[in-house]
Formats: structure tokens, C-alpha cells, sequence
């Protein structure tokens, strides 16, 4: 395990140093959409759970306005299409606000593939996770329950698939991961705005914000 991670880490820090310098030119074409639709900062950054369950800030292009709940999930919000910005709501679609994480995965706070970072509060997914594994791996920009489901997991299903993803956790694995996650960005699979109905067994994470 320990070689196969040393790989992975690897591969994280070329493909995201080559990501950066590959998208920059698109990078600073979305810092002057956001400086121009609304005021406030060009990054969003939240405090999430990584490896071993140590805090880090993750960071995304900024989405919504600076009036917005910064800890709440943005399912949980009444009506979140009021707290969206112009460019936030094309960026979100398309899941293009996820681009400066690459800076988070080149640092080593996540990966390319893992399961994605919980909120700091979302004690309920932490705990279930720990069950797995799963909080003993690098989080990922995306990973085996965000292709297999994404908001609409119950938490229960979304920690097993989080799990699952910890055991199976090989190169080919990974791979596999990421060609699913093209096809369910293209096609907007499992994405939730707005406020939805929760209980015990369905609680749905969403975790953009």
C-alpha cells in the first residue's frame, strides 16, 4: 500500500502541475467574470476534512454572494438561486469552480481521486467513513460515490462506495474514476440546488458551496 500511495502522489503532484499551467489562460478569464458580475473575493475556501481526519481549506472559484451562509450546505439553503452569482451558476454546471483545487492537490491536501472532502460539521459522514477506512486516504476532486451518484448518496451508501473505492484503490481504479467523472460532469449527473428532504437514512451531502 504504501508504494502504491507513494505512486499516487506522484502522479497527483504532474498531472496537477500540469493542469495549472494547461487552464491558467482559462483561470484568469474566470477572475475577471467573477471581480466583474459581484463583489468580493475571486476563491471561496472552506474548511473540510482531510487525511486522518485533519482539517485543510479547500478552495474553489467563488459562486455566490458574500451574503451566503459560508457553513451551510447549499442544499440545505431555501432558495440558493438567490445567493448565486451570473458566472457561478455557468461554473457550477460545468463544475469548472473546482479548478483551484488543483492548487489543493499539488500542495497534498487532496488527490485526483479519493473520496470527496466532508465539511468540517458533517459528523454523520465522518463517522460512517471511519467504518471504511475511508478518512485514512487523501480526499479526492472527485471519486467512486461522486460517479455513482453524487448529492442523491444517502450518506450510509455514499461511506460504503467511499470504502469500496479504499480497498479497490489501484491505478486502473483510479483511471476508471476519472473517465467516469467526464462523463458525469458532461451529462450533470447527481447535482441537487436547493433545499431537500432529509432524514436519518437519506441525508444527502452536498457539499458545494
Amino acid at each position: 500500500m504504501y508504494k502504491k500511495l507513494r505512486l499516487k502522489r506522484i502522479l497527483d503532484i504532474i498531472i496537477s502541475l500540469i493542469g495549472i499551467i494547461i487552464v491558467s489562460p482559462l483561470v484568469l478569464l474566470f477572475i475577471v467574470a467573477i471581480k466583474t458580475s459581484s463583489s468580493g473575493p475571486i476563491l471561496f475556501k472552506q474548511k473540510r476534512i482531510g487525511i486522518h481526519k485533519k482539517h485543510f481549506y479547500i478552495m474553489k472559484f467563488r459562486t455566490m454572494r458574500i451574503n451566503t451562509p459560508s457553513e451551510m450546505p447549499t442544499h440545505l439553503l431555501e432558495n440558493p438561486n438567490l445567493y448565486i452569482t451570473n458566472i457561478g451558476r455557468f461554473l457550477r454546471k460545468s463544475s469548472l469552480d473546482e479548478l483551484p483545487q488543483l492548487w489543493n492537490i499539488l500542495k497534498g491536501d487532496m488527490s485526483i481521486v479519493g473520496p470527496r472532502p466532508a465539511l468540517w460539521n458533517q459528523y454523520d459522514l465522518i463517522n460512517e467513513r471511519d467504518k471504511y477506512g475511508a478518512n485514512e486516504v487523501l480526499p479526492g476532486l472527485t471519486g467512486w460515490a461522486q460517479v455513482n451518484g453524487r448529492d442523491e448518496l444517502p450518506i450510509k451508501l455514499k461511506a460504503k462506495l467511499d470504502g469500496e473505492y479504499v480497498e479497490k484503490l489501484t491505478f486502473f481504479m483510479d483511471i476508471k474514476c476519472f473517465l467516469a467523472t467526464i462523463k458525469s460532469v458532461l451529462k450533470r449527473d447527481g447535482v441537487i440546488e436547493g433545499k431537500i428532504q432529509i432524514n436519518s437514512d437519506t441525508f444527502k451531502s452536498k457539499e458545494k458551496h
